[in-house]
């Protein structure tokens, strides 16, 4: 806009001052014509006078001046001349000033030079005796005026460029000066030209506008983010290029990507993300199952359309990892029940069928009979726990929490197992003092009677148990320890599943259901209490329930 203005200005300078100069030549040239044909007239007057007076001899008076006089009589031959010899010139009748002159009393008439440079101003007029008298000068047509003015004309004509560009430069600057020093943060502040108000109260409304859109999107842009990354599950937006466009750290998080690498999310070689993603952008609705380090997640694509063209794609990252253990647990529970079921059932249907047939002596009916009962009272406890178990899962025990002194009810639960310990030689020793935790005392007395059982039934002969209590500024322990086979390293996560055996060959004669750890961890997760284990190989194991205060 700057260098518009500044060129219109230069622009209509140049043109005025043409315009200018060449009107004022004009008006000049065209007054010095007419004053000097009234000059001529004059001058003709005071001769024709002065040649009647004095006769032809006042005409030589003027043969050095620079006006040319002629003396014509009416039949058009030059009586005396100023400037050339009569007998040389020829007839003058044919001169249109000397025809006027012979019909109207006076004539004037103009000719040019050959070059054009000069013009001859001719006046005649019609004496008193019949001749005619012509006064003649010569004058500079315009272009030769304008071609011996061309040097002051050019030295005017560049000071007025030079000014033009100086003052068109000054006030091209103080017109855009105001326009460039609009506040658009406060359009309604402005007042620079009138001419602009409209568009500044438009660019004002427009202004406003804006700013709502933008706190508009912001705010679903901020409620977009708080959304996506309080999410569990990981959100992935691509492109169709498959850039990446927005992500949550979830996503980072599943897909173990560090976080100040987003990009490597498509790039850190995962050829299953990446052709969920290809399926997704070609249109189609993917899900698809993932395994990373272990952990197992489902992939679900969607394409995103606009005017029925695929834009982007939208994948989710769902840890299904605990459903599929949960599942896997499920399914080995399954297996598990069914085994633990149908070995005392082939058992009980064995013995009852060989008796059905009959024949059976008395003291192998007693016999028989005898492991019916055991392998049905094992049937019992196995539904028990798994009863106990279902009820701990659903917190479905229908008992109040009460304060529980853990000392009375350990010395109690050792009294009931002390036989069962007397016959391995295993001796029980209660370390601690009366300490008490509120809880369900039914689910404590199961929790606490299945440790101390466990640690007699893998305990070596002559061994040992202790029951020790301790407590803290926060936390109130109980901690089982016995100087049995131990548990290895790497089978120490699984010893709180259900069925799980460390010592798979000795299961049988040590008895039980295989769910007595299992009660533990769900009595545990009951109270909210944590367990801990220690154990080695050969020196024993060492439970610790750790309850809040």
């Amino acid at each position: 806009m700057n260098k518009k203005i500044f060129r219109s200005s230069v622009a209509v300078a140049l043109v005025v001052l043409l315009s200018s100069i060449a009107l004022i030549i004009g008006i000049l040239f065209q007054y010095f014509e007419n004053q000097l044909q009234s000059e001529l007239e004059s001058e003709a007057s005071y001769i024709a006078y002065a040649v009647e007076k004095q006769g032809l001899d006042y005409i030589n008076n003027f043969s050095n001046s620079n006006k040319r006089i002629t003396l014509i009589s009416p039949d058009g031959d030059v009586i005396a001349d100023t400037s050339a010899n009569e007998s040389e010139l020829g007839n003058h009748a044919d001169r249109q000033e000397v025809i006027d002159a012979l019909k109207n009393g006076k004539g004037t008439s103009i000719r040019y030079s050959n070059t054009l440079a000069e013009k001859t101003v001719y006046y005649a007029m019609k004496m008193d005796d019949g001749n005619i008298l012509r006064v003649s000068t010569t004058q500079y047509t315009v272009a030769a005026i304008i071609m011996s003015l061309i040097q002051p004309i050019l030295i005017v004509f560049v000071v007025a460029v030079v000014l033009s560009f100086v003052l068109s430069q000054k006030i091209s600057k103080s017109i855009i000066k105001p326009i460039n020093e609009l506040d658009l943060d406060n359009p309604s502040n402005n007042e620079p030209y009138d001419e602009l108000a409209p568009l500044l109260q438009k660019i004002s409304r427009q202004k406003k506008t804006i700013e709502k859109q933008i706190k508009e999107a912001e705010y679903r842009q901020e409620e977009f983010r708080l959304i996506t990354e309080n999410m569990k599950e990981g959100f992935i937006v691509v492109d169709t290029q498959m850039n990446l466009l927005t992500y949550n750290r979830s996503a980072l998080k599943l897909l173990g990507i560090n976080k100040d690498k987003p990009d490597d999310i498509l790039t850190a070689g995962n050829d299953d993300l990446i052709c969920v993603i290809s399926k997704a952008l070609g249109g189609n609705r993917e899900k698809s199952d993932l395994v990373i380090n272990d952990n197992d997640y489902s992939l679900i694509a969607n394409p995103v359309s606009e005017d029925n063209k695929i834009i982007g794609a939208v994948i989710l990252i769902i840890d299904v990892t605990e459903s599929v253990k949960r599942e896997q647990l499920r399914r080995e529970f399954t297996s598990n029940v069914s085994h633990e079921l149908k070995t005392p059932l082939t058992s009980i249907s064995g013995f009852a069928e060989i008796m059905k047939n009959g024949g059976t002596p008395d003291a192998v009916v007693t016999d028989f009979s005898t492991s019916i009962y055991d392998e049905a009272q094992r049937l019992i406890s196995l539904v028990n726990d798994i009863i106990k178990i279902s009820e701990l899962d659903e917190k479905n025990v229908q008992a109040e929490s009460e304060d529980v002194d853990l000392y009375e009810l350990s010395a109690d639960i050792i009294s009931r197992l002390k036989p069962v310990a007397d016959k391995r030689n295993i001796s029980f020793n209660l370390i601690g003092e009366s300490t008490v935790v509120a809880g369900t005392e039914k689910i404590l007395d199961e929790m606490i009677y299945n440790l101390c059982d466990n640690a007699i039934k893998y305990n070596v002969d002559n061994g040992t148990v202790d029951v020790i209590l301790s407590e803290s500024n926060h936390h109130i322990k109980l901690t089982v320890r016995d100087t049995g086979i131990g548990i290895p390293q790497s089978e120490q996560e699984r010893i709180f599943e259900r069925f799980y055996r460390v010592d798979k060959s000795h299961s049988k004669s040590i008895g039980g259901t295989g769910l007595g750890l299992s009660i533990v961890k769900h009595a545990a997760i009951y109270h909210n209490a944590e367990i801990k284990v220690k154990s080695e190989l050969d020196k024993g194991t060492s439970i610790t329930v750790m309850f809040n205060k």
